[in-house]
């Protein structure tokens, strides 16, 4: 009687595995697009958490890199933000209103229209 149940224990197993590979040839393919964020959106990232009230962290070592990225497309706001980043890190700085001077300052200019 043991081998009996082993034999229909073993069938069992052997259909819900099968069952669970699925119909073979039909895996659906997708290509997801990942934006990678501009320098001047994670200059904004990070101040909007200084302004926020977050302290500064590790990720002033990537200051450089990421005015290099933004002086690439607009070298007005990356000396802004050059500028910005090093009054930052000053000891005693108030980092939270000068992360929002800072946010200020790179926002764009409206101009009068007709």
């Amino acid at each position: 009687m043991t081998t009996v149940r082993t034999a229909a224990l073993a069938l069992l197993m052997g259909a819900f595995a099968a069952a669970g590979c699925g119909p073979t040839g039909k895996v659906k393919e997708e290509t997801i697009e990942v934006k990678e964020n501009t320098g001047l959106e994670q200059a904004k990232q990070y101040l909007n958490n200084y302004a926020k009230g977050q302290a500064l962290g590790s990720e002033v070592t990537s200051f450089d890199f990421v005015v290099k990225k933004v002086r690439e497309t607009d070298p007005a706001r990356a000396d802004i933000l050059e500028k910005g980043f090093a009054d930052l890190q000053k000891p005693k700085t108030d980092t939270k209103a000068k992360a929002k001077e800072i946010l200020k300052a790179i926002e764009p200019k409206m101009t009068g229209g007709s």
